[in-house]
């Protein structure tokens, strides 16, 4: 897995994760960088799930449980309206560090 980094970019923190989508999910990476937060699937198979999230797109973070009992959950909704929605281990370390980025 290769991801292109802009110039003066500088990861921050990754994990692996899991992207929440309506019918199914789907496994990868989430990776934070100083200027944006960036999906990556790790099945070739999914083509177009990549995708990135910079800090002027975000309006919130919400947390959310998974069987609503596993606090596991992090959904980053989008000044457009569309929730993002991904299954992180200590998404309140993951929250703190976007919040002070947007």
């Amino acid at each position: 897995m290769k991801v292109n980094l802009k110039e003066n970019e500088t990861v921050i923190k990754v994990a692996d994760t899991s992207y929440v989508e309506p019918q199914s999910r789907v496994t990868g990476k989430f990776i934070l960088t100083n200027q944006r937060i960036y999906f990556k699937s790790i099945e070739e198979t999914n083509n177009g799930v990549d995708f990135e999230i910079l800090f002027s797109q975000i309006r919130e973070i919400l947390f959310f449980n998974t069987w609503k009992i596993i606090p596991n959950g992090l959904n980053v909704v989008t000044k457009e309206g569309s929730e993002l929605k991904f299954l992180l281990k200590n998404r309140d370390s993951w929250c703190q560090i976007i919040n002070k980025m947007y």
